[in-house]
């Protein structure tokens, strides 16, 4: 039986000592992480290392950034899936002219699971064009799983993360903003 976990860290290098003091207390598996904010070159893999667990991380910058830790096999491992939309940015937010697809899904086989860590992007507003992309990802991500799926009704596969879905109110810190 493989033990797995996700958790959105929201900066793994400000909580390095509680992500591994929580490894070294909970016997898991794997664990799916999201919102490191950091690049591939600034993760703290040594210490993951020293922990018994190999990493995959994929991370552009202090925004997103996702990553698997096992220490069970980390196979195969894949940075977005296909399809994965990236969000329009335009002048006023950023320097891109194209759409950036994001670090928000990475994947890799651990212990025989095709472990899936999702960031999925926040929507915002009902009238703001993250909504959109958001709704898009989603349905991308809905047709990738089928098509894995098809091709293999019998494969292991989790998806997690942070959902970035909130069903009621109670699911949310303030229905203002």
């Amino acid at each position: 039986m493989l033990r797995l976990a996700t958790w959105n860290v929201n900066s793994v290098r400000s909580r390095i000592d509680r992500v591994i003091d929580w490894l070294d207390r909970s016997d898991i598996d794997v664990l799916a992480i999201q919102e490191t904010k950091c690049r591939d070159d600034q993760f703290p893999y040594e210490r993951f290392d020293a922990a018994g667990y190999t990493v995959a991380h994929a991370g552009f910058n202090q925004w997103n950034g996702v990553a698997i830790a096992s220490r069970v096999g980390l196979d195969d491992v894949q940075i977005t899936f296909e399809g994965q939309p990236g969000f329009d940015r335009d002048e006023t937010e950023s320097l891109f002219s194209a759409p950036v697809v994001d670090a928000r899904a990475i994947a890799a086989t651990c212990g025989g699971v095709r472990v899936w860590s999702l960031y999925v992007p926040n929507g915002r507003a009902l009238d703001d064009p993250h909504l959109q992309y958001k709704l898009e990802w989603l349905a991308r991500l809905r047709d990738e799983g089928r098509r894995w799926l098809t091709a293999d009704p019998d494969a292991q596969i989790a998806l997690v993360g942070d959902w970035n879905i909130a069903p009621t109110d109670d699911d949310v810190w303030s229905v203002e903003y």
